[in-house]
């Protein structure tokens, strides 16, 4: 036993075989076999370029949060602005800042990492960075919206709002459930 504060501990094993048995339009499936304790093991998962996601904050405490379709879970569920990085290697933040932009016509003058989550550690290598947007405002000019986000909702919710709808259970989107509960819990710490 150990009194080192809890943390995900980074390892690898060598990898001797890796394939990619399916290539789709936004993300990829590997089979990796990974030398584990001197045996074979094989695994498959998504391989993801990564993602950002925006909690961002008007002055008056309001989140704003999108409504657009999900087909994977057939809902329309309400979520933060995120996308995927268009790139391996590019810059977290260039993203987050491009996403807010693009799905809800909104820039902001103050950013901070919020946190960083990995969706399903067991079937993802997906990352997501998540950032904390004040100071906002409608950009100059509207993005022009396809597909499932040519009908986007925007909504601007109280937090206390977001953290009832969560704990209610009403609200599934991970990027949401764990920025709303991870502002809050900062807001409660600096309240101490």
């Amino acid at each position: 036993m150990t009194d080192a504060p809890i943390a995900d501990e980074p390892t690898s094993h060598d990898v001797t075989a890796s394939e990619r048995v399916y290539e789709g339009m936004v993300w990829d499936v590997r089979r990796d076999t990974v030398d584990y304790n001197d045996r074979d093991m094989v695994r498959e998962y998504i391989d993801h370029t990564g993602a950002v996601a925006v909690y961002a904050e008007d002055d008056e405490g309001k989140v704003l949060v999108i409504q657009q379709y999900r087909h994977p879970v057939h809902l329309r569920d309400w979520e933060l602005p995120a996308g995927l990085l268009d790139h391996e290697g590019e810059d977290h933040l260039t993203a987050a800042k491009r996403e807010l932009a693009e799905e809800a016509d909104v820039e902001a003058d103050t950013w901070e990492p919020l946190v960083r989550y990995n969706t399903s550690s067991g079937g993802s290598n997906e990352f997501i960075q998540v950032y904390r947007a004040r100071g906002v405002r409608a950009t100059e000019s509207a993005f022009e919206r396809e597909a499932e986000e040519a009908d986007i909702v925007i909504r601007w919710v109280p937090r206390e709002e977001l953290v009832a709808a969560v704990l209610d259970g009403r609200l599934q989107n991970s990027a949401l459930i764990v920025a709303t509960l991870a502002v809050e819990a900062v807001e409660r710490r600096s309240q101490r």
